[in-house]
Formats: C-alpha cells, structure tokens, sequence
C-alpha cells in the first residue's frame, strides 16, 4: 500500500466501532505464526459461546491468555477457552498442532514424528495419546445390513512400564509359547458392507464379552456373519440375534455369494500390519490405537485437510442442559 494511502485509513481508524477494531486486530494475526491452528480451535467455540461446564450458551469475552480468547459464563460464572475440558487443554506449543496432525495422517512413528515437529520424544508421546484420546470413542453407532464379526490378537505389552512381572522384550518381542495363550490379548472387530467399524478391546473372547460388546451396535435386522466359534454361536442364539456361522475348518468361506467374513480378515490384515510400524503397542493404549486407524480407515479415500484430525483431537463439542 501506498504512504499516503495507509495515512488515510490509518486515520479513519479513530472511527471503527469495538467490533470492528477486533476484526481488524484478527486480520493483522493472520501472518502471525500459528494463527491457522488458532483459528481452527476459536472455531470451536462458535457464535453459541457454549460454556463446556454447564452447557449454558452466550458466555462473554474476557480477554486473552495463552494465545486463546477468554470467555465468561454467565451462568455457572466461570471462565474458559477454546481447550478448556478437551484432552488436549494445558498443552503448549500449539503453533505446532497442524504439523503434527499430519504426521499423525502420515502414519509416522514417534521418533520421527518428533522429528517432524522439532520437538523432544516425549513432547510427541504426550501428544499422540492426548490427539487419539478423543478418536478412541470415534467408533460406529450402529451396524446394518450384513455385519462380519471376529476376534484378533495382540501380543500383551506392558510398554513403557518400569517393573515388569517378567524379562523385559525388544521391539515389539514374541509370545512364549504359540497360539492363543494368556499373553495374547483378544480385540474384538466388526465391520458392516458400508464400512462402518466397531472395535472392542476384550479381556476374554466369551459369550458374555461379545454379546455386551456387540449386542448394542447390532441393528434390528442386522445379520451378523461370523467364523464358526462357538462362542459367537451361543452368544446370538441367546440375544436372538440373526447369525450365519461359516465352517472354516471344512474350508466353507463363502456361503451362497454373499456370508463370508473376507472384509473383516482384510481389515484386521491391514490393522496389524500398521501397527507393527510402532514395534509393540502397549495394552493400555491398545483402544487409542484401534481408534487411530478406524479414523484413518475412514477418510483413507479422502483427501483430508490436517485440521480435520485437530478438530477431531479436540472431541465432540459441549451440549445443553436440555440436549
């Protein structure tokens, strides 16, 4: 712009309401680093100001602090930012959250992760488990149509742990004996013919385990396709649940062209060599795994923008009192 230009709108300055000077003031931000990821996480917030404690709408503005607008609820009097009650408030270094959302896209391990990002190791763990906290509840409401269900099995990991009950492995390591043994833990996965994908970490693989894992995503005329485990048998037997067993053992695959568990076996082939990248996944943080590659499984066909896993980190948005 030219000088005598900006000295004639410097000068109509004096004359901008209040609102207009704070959209001035946030036009000015846009060249300041991390003022994308700032404008992602005001978004949150929205025109409703809804407070995340009580739910009340229409809170005030109360400054700023930390890089984030403030605001005050006039209902429960307290205050709060676009974080506040998300897994990722109290975490620094925002300016820094959309390089490791994509690194999160990327699939990449932590060490490089980390090095993406230019941070310490342990800045990109505490990271990755506060992003996929809120993914791990990301799973499918309900299943319909035909839905394949089986179990698959993950070494058990005490990753990161510092008394262990046994010899420390290396990378990942191996079962003591092979087969199905109390080392294996069982995961749950059942995928319907839209893609729709609930998962369930297990302590056993029994009846009473699956049919409360299963039993409230099942639709009403959802017919659930397994292997021929009689465990799976029994359980939908009792919860009257429609059910087409397959004998694998007698090489019986596929019956009549379309009860198979082939989509199932693929993604849990796909699911276990992804983590295999990360040499051993410790079993408490198994479920914010499974979430990690249920969202990616999703939108793998999508062209995805960083800011959607940001936005998706941060969980679903607070609700009213009568919501």
């Amino acid at each position: 712009m030219e000088a005598a230009r900006f000295q004639q709108w410097l000068a109509q300055a004096d004359d901008l309401t209040p609102g207009q000077r704070q959209r001035v003031l946030e036009a000015l931000a846009l060249g300041e680093p991390g003022n994308e990821v700032r404008v992602v996480l005001e978004g949150r917030v929205g025109d409703e100001r809804r407070c995340p404690r009580c739910g009340e709408p229409g809170a005030t503005r109360r400054g700023v602090a930390n890089g984030l607008q403030r605001y005050g609820c006039g209902a429960c009097g307290r205050t709060f930012n676009a974080l506040t009650g998300t897994p990722l408030a109290g975490l620094r270094k925002k300016e820094l959250w959309l390089k490791y959302s994509r690194a999160l896209q990327d699939g990449l391990t932590l060490e490089k992760a980390a090095q993406q990002c230019a941070v310490h190791p342990s800045t990109a763990f505490r990271w990755r488990h506060r992003f996929l906290h809120g993914m791990s509840t990301w799973k499918a409401p309900v299943l319909t149509g035909i839905a394949e269900a089986d179990e698959t099995f993950f070494l058990a990991s005490s990753k990161g742990q510092r008394h262990l009950s046994r010899p420390p492995r290396r990378r990942g390591g191996k079962a003591a004996k092979p087969g199905l043994s109390a080392e294996q833990i069982p995961v749950l996965i059942a995928r319907d013919r839209h893609g729709a994908t609930f998962d369930a970490v297990l302590t056993t693989a029994s009846k009473e385990q699956l049919g409360a894992a299963l039993k409230p995503v099942l639709g009403s005329d959802t017919l659930l396709c397994t292997d021929g485990s009689p465990a799976f048998k029994a359980m939908a037997k009792e919860a009257g649940i429609p059910h087409q067993a397959l004998h694998l053992k007698a090489g019986v695959r596929v019956k009549e062209r379309i009860f198979h568990i082939q989509n199932v076996n693929a993604y849990h082939s796909r699911l276990k060599g992804w983590i295999r990248r990360f040499h051993g996944v410790a079993t408490r943080h198994l479920d914010s795994y499974l979430g990690w590659r249920r969202f990616y499984e999703c939108h793998a066909e999508e062209a995805l923008h960083p800011k959607s896993w940001l936005i998706e980190a941060m969980g679903p948005l607070p609700e009213g009192r009568d919501a």
